[in-house]
């Protein structure tokens, strides 16, 4: 969420931050600042006529007291009735002025984070500008195959079986490659909390519709969430369950009866992790804060129709470990290079070939003002596929959530937010299986990971 007092004070400014993020100020002007400044004029008349009547039912209220005491029945009774109209008047400008803001407030949240001065301009992915890179791609003597083709050929990944569950874009895991998957996810953990100074989280996985907003989920990316629980009316409920016997509509009964709430299934784990310090004061001394968690994720992939339709790359549900820090606006530069260093740690450890891009403007999440994308070599695709992303929101998000710091001096202002993938469990997976492939089909374990499975060395084709 942008600052609309600065805006009015820096109107060219916001507008060519959102230029160079690709927007037109001819075909979307209510994006920018002529059209914010328009209605926070609305708000600031509607707050000057709520506390002109306030002030005046004041006085007029004096006033009569005044009139009486001088006797003066006829000055009395005109003041009386001012201020009965005045009672009557003032819950409509209050709504006025609620009306105004929450207009106002709709309009500055459909606005994405303006980009740091050192992002490179672009119109998408291909003009990210590449920062280095680790490593090299392993030498095979034989053709590589991609980790879908491994996976099924070692009979421990099914896909047939997770659609007969759950339709596309899901997988089970079975025997050592579902332990892997845990082991990966283990191994970030232990490197995160015990070198990296994250403190550990075990979030829920359902949040409300104010976290979701906090980080900027909703309302621009409904499309590409799970809403877990709504209200539903007895004739939707009637509907459903035709179709079910005596033992399931009860507990279908159970599941929709009463909810007041909106809930959503998370699509990462920065959305607990950051909310935690919503509608809050910190002391300067508090930061940073360091959180990080290891949980399943889930997203729509509403805009991914036809991509990565096989295998693990896009799926509905996928395991991530996140990093999420809290700082104040001075440090969150540096802040973002130390998160970027502690998501490349667990790769290098890992031996995994990868390089690490700047997103340009045009390719930048929304909540973004930079962002560190590091994308791992896959051999079985013969390309560079992203495993980790990791913004500076600056105080973008801070102040959806009303999350603040005071200074020593007792100044108060947003914090800043930041986010990372450390890294996704699913990619690293698929990574794994294609870096560590032999000619037989079977998979090395990676030394650090070898603790994690009990000293195994190499997952064989199950029996």
């Amino acid at each position: 969420m942008h600052d609309i007092k600065w805006i009015r004070d820096n109107p060219d400014a916001f507008d060519a931050g959102l230029k160079r993020r690709g927007l037109d100020s001819e075909t979307s002007p209510q994006l920018f600042s002529a059209h914010l400044i328009a209605l926070d004029e609305v708000r600031r008349t509607a707050i000057v006529a709520v506390e002109a009547a306030q002030a005046r039912r004041n006085a007029a209220s004096k006033e009569i007291g005044q009139a009486k005491a001088k006797k003066d029945e006829e000055k009395a009774a005109e003041l009386m009735a001012e201020v009965a109209k005045l009672k009557d008047d003032l819950p409509k400008l209050v709504e006025a002025e609620k009306a105004a803001s929450e207009t106002l407030d709709a309009a500055l949240a459909a606005i994405p984070n303006l980009p740091a001065d050192d992002v490179p301009n672009g119109p998408d992915e291909t003009t990210n500008v590449e920062r280095h890179r680790f490593g090299a791609p392993p030498v095979l003597a034989f053709r590589p195959r991609q980790h879908f083709d491994l996976g099924e050929g070692l009979k421990l990944m099914d896909f047939d079986a997770a659609a007969k569950l759950s339709g596309a874009r899901f997988v089970v895991l079975k025997g050592h490659l579902a332990r892997l998957e845990r082991a990966i996810a283990q191994f970030f953990l232990d490197v995160h909390t015990t070198e990296h100074g994250y403190t550990e989280v075990a979030p829920p996985l359902l949040v409300r519709d104010h976290a979701m907003f906090g980080t900027a989920q909703l309302p621009k990316f409904a499309e590409d969430q799970f809403l877990a629980t709504r209200q539903i009316s007895q004739d939707e409920i009637q509907e459903r369950m035709a179709n079910f016997g005596e033992s399931e509509r009860t507990a279908l009964l159970r599941l929709y009866v009463g909810d007041k709430d909106y809930h959503w299934l998370i699509p990462t784990a920065e959305v607990p992790l950051t909310n935690i310090v919503r509608e809050s004061i910190l002391e300067e001394a508090e930061l940073p804060k360091r959180f990080t968690a290891g949980t399943y994720c889930f997203r729509a992939e509403a805009g991914a129709a036809g991509r990565d339709t096989r295998g693990m790359i896009r799926q509905h549900q996928f395991y991530k470990v996140e990093l999420v820090s809290i700082t104040t606006p001075e440090e969150s530069q540096n802040e973002h290079e130390r998160m970027l260093a502690c998501a490349e740690e667990v790769l290098r450890r890992l031996g995994l070939h990868y390089r690490v891009v700047t997103l340009c403007t045009g390719d930048m999440g929304f909540a973004s003002q930079k962002t560190y994308d590091i994308e791992v070599w896959l051999p079985g695709q013969g390309m560079f596929r992203e495993i980790s992303s990791c913004s500076n929101c600056g105080e973008f998000q801070a102040r959806r959530m009303q999350a603040r710091v005071r200074s020593k001096e007792g100044r108060i202002r947003p914090v800043h937010t930041l986010n990372g993938s450390g890294v996704a469990v699913g990619r690293a997976l698929v990574a794994v299986l294609e870096n560590y492939q032999n000619e037989d089909g079977s998979i090395t374990i990676p030394e650090v990971l070898k603790p994690y499975m009990g000293g195994l060395a190499r997952i064989e084709r199950a029996a």
